[in-house]
């Protein structure tokens, strides 16, 4: 395996990092020589499993670090990028990998059933959207990005299309893409480059949360020209071609990485 971000002492700051796409990003950049940090929220009952991935992550050799706390909260912000500050000028991707908001419906789908609020909105915009761009100022404003740094996000293909319960998503990814078009616009000066990674539909943690993704996951089977759905290695790899020094002229793009899923 050739470490090619170790001669740079590269580093990734990962949003959302212990588990799903953020989790698979991580140990492929770290297969590849790239130094981890992440930030993730668990319970103490998931710990364990975290753990134990997080071990795997360092016996690839890479230096690794991890926080356990709300990304959203503007102190937690700030002590991270506190405790990062020996890394000046090292950090060659931030990817934000945040999966929490509301999958309440907009009208009730049985008795008793609460539906979404304006307030869900909120929720969601905050953790899935404005946390993308509150952690690059941050990092930016603090000389951790290195001269040729990426900024990457997960979208979804749910940002243009509409599927119940996925209101509230639904419209952080739509907002999320338009920040990060922004984004890649007027932090270009500063060595910055931004994109954002439409994901198939994937077997992760964040989608069985879905009411309904079995139905989900049966369409994706049915229209995906290779007849399988996206796996979490599949958009890792996405996110390993990105931080590549040959992906340097690709800023402000929305990339499938779906097998074509998209087209039919």
């Amino acid at each position: 395996m050739v470490k090619e971000f170790a001669q740079h002492d590269y580093r990734a700051l990962i949003l959302g990092g212990s588990s799903g796409l953020g989790l698979a990003s991580a140990r492929k950049l770290a297969e590849h020589g790239m130094g981890i940090c992440i930030v993730h929220r668990d319970t103490r009952a998931s710990m364990k499993a975290v753990a134990a991935a997080f071990e795997q992550i360092k016996r690839t050799g890479v230096p690794f670090s991890a926080f356990n706390l709300d990304a959203a909260d503007t102190d937690s912000r700030k002590a991270v990028i506190e405790a990062l500050g020996a890394d000046q000028g090292r950090f060659r991707c931030l990817l934000h990998s945040i999966a929490k908001g509301s999958l309440r419906s907009m009208q009730p789908a049985g008795p008793g059933e609460s539906t979404l609020k304006t307030e869900d909105f909120r929720l969601t915009m905050e953790y899935m959207t404005y946390t993308l761009y509150d952690w690059t100022v941050d990092m930016k404003d603090a000389g951790l990005f290195a001269p040729d740094a990426r900024v990457l996000a997960f979208t979804s293909e749910g940002g243009r299309r509409a599927w119940k319960h996925y209101g509230a998503v639904s419209a952080s990814k739509a907002a999320l893409e338009a920040i990060m078009r922004n984004i890649a616009l007027e932090f270009a000066p500063y060595g910055i480059r931004a994109n954002c990674i439409q994901a198939g539909i994937t077997a992760t943690p964040s989608l069985q949360k879905i009411p309904g993704s079995g139905q989900l996951e049966a369409f994706a089977l049915q229209r995906n020209p290779f007849g399988r759905m996206t796996t979490p290695e599949d958009v890792a790899a996405a996110v390993y071609l990105l931080c590549k020094d040959e992906a340097a002229w690709i800023n402000g793009s929305i990339l499938p990485v779906d097998g074509g899923e998209h087209i039919c």
